[in-house]
């Protein structure tokens, strides 16, 4: 079980910009962490980089067990990490059922999870129709159902809300506090607050050097 993941010393670089430098946070089980800051800060891409995605200009992202024991990075990611980015990355040509069976077994889960997942995001009325055919706000609780039907101890969420009418926020909420009572971890790059208590850490841009 993931207790902690560290952030020490990082920097990271998009082509030949430095997005930011010497950044160090932690989030750790039963928190939630929010990642703050202006768009292009790179909220995104320290997502990215604590799922393996991105290599690092610098520093280094550990995976915590039990009494501070490392865990191997690749290990972690492999079999506890959820990440959901900004896109929802579904197959549009898929039926909400195909796309969510999919995705649920790809992670780990079956197709009775799967289904019990979409009936607790309000999804059921609407597993027969074609993804394309679905609202945002609809692709955006089909793919957070993923989180649900193939439970992993990390979810790292790029603007999880963001499509997500007033009453569906609030549902997500009750869904994520469940999570982090049950240990779970949330890293999440937000513009809106989180539904449930989060620590923010903000991402800034390296500082100017001077003239």
């Amino acid at each position: 079980m993931i207790e902690s993941i560290t952030i020490s010393g990082l920097a990271l670089q998009r082509g030949e910009r430095l997005l930011f430098r010497d950044l160090t946070a932690s989030v750790a089980r039963g928190e939630a962490v929010a990642l703050t800051g202006a768009n292009g800060a790179g909220k995104t891409s320290l997502l990215r980089a604590v799922a393996g995605f991105i290599r690092p200009a610098a520093g280094a992202v550990r995976f915590e067990g039990p009494g501070g024991a490392e865990i191997e990075a690749a290990d972690a990611r492999r079999t506890s990490c959820h990440i959901l980015g900004h896109q929802d990355g579904l197959k549009s040509g898929r039926t909400a059922r195909e796309e969510l069976i999919f995705q649920a077994r790809w992670a780990g889960g079956d197709a009775a999870s799967a289904l019990e997942a979409a009936r607790l995001l309000g999804l059921v009325r609407l597993l027969d129709l074609e993804v394309r055919k679905l609202s945002a706000g609809q692709r955006r609780r089909l793919a957070l159902s993923r989180l649900i039907a193939a439970p992993r101890p990390v979810w790292l969420l790029d603007e999880p809300m963001a499509p997500l009418d007033g009453a569906n926020r609030a549902l997500f909420g009750e869904l994520m506090a469940e999570h982090l009572a049950g240990g779970g971890l949330v890293l999440a790059a937000v513009h809106d607050p989180l539904p449930v208590p989060a620590r923010g850490v903000e991402i800034a841009p390296p500082a100017m050097a001077p003239a």
